[in-house]
C-alpha cells in the first residue's frame, strides 16, 4: 500500500495536501481498506468551521460507521459533492477522486504537527 510522500498524515488516518494557502483532506488507503466497502459519506457544508482533532463528518461502510477527524482547524471552502453519488471513490481512489473537503486553515502551525509519510507508515505497520 503506497503512502504518497508529498502529503501529511494524522493519527486518525486522514491525509492533508497543501495547496497554496488551503489544504485538501481525505482518508488514507489504509483507513479505507480497514473500513471495507464505503456506502455513504457525510461531509460538512461550505462555510462550516472545523476544529483540529474533532469530528467533521463520517464515512459509512458495510461494516461500520467511522467519524472523520479534522487534521487542522479552519473554514471549509470546498466539499467533494461527487462522494454523495459515488461513495465508492473512497475505496477506488482515496488520494485522487475521494478527497473530502478543502479547508482554509486558521493556524498554519497545525500542519507541522502532522506526520510525514514515513512516520505514518511506521505507525500503521507497528499497529
Amino acid at each position: 500500500m503506497s503512502t504518497p510522500k508529498e502529503l501529511r498524515y494524522s493519527e486518525e488516518h486522514e491525509w492533508v495536501k497543501s495547496e497554496g494557502g488551503n489544504v485538501r483532506i481525505g482518508i488514507t488507503a489504509f483507513a479505507q481498506s480497514e473500513l471495507g466497502d464505503i456506502v455513504f459519506v457525510e461531509l460538512p457544508e461550505v462555510g462550516d468551521e472545523v476544529k483540529a482533532n474533532e469530528p467533521f463528518g463520517s464515512v459509512e461502510s458495510v461494516k461500520t460507521v467511522s467519524e472523520l477527524y479534522a487534521p487542522v482547524s479552519g473554514k471549509v471552502v470546498e466539499v467533494n459533492e461527487d462522494l454523495s453519488d459515488s461513495p465508492e471513490f473512497v475505496n477506488e481512489s482515496p488520494y485522487e477522486k475521494a478527497w473530502m473537503v478543502v479547508v482554509e486553515p486558521s493556524d498554519a502551525g497545525e500542519m507541522d504537527k502532522l506526520m510525514t509519510s514515513e512516520e505514518y507508515d511506521k505507525m500503521i505497520n507497528e499497529g
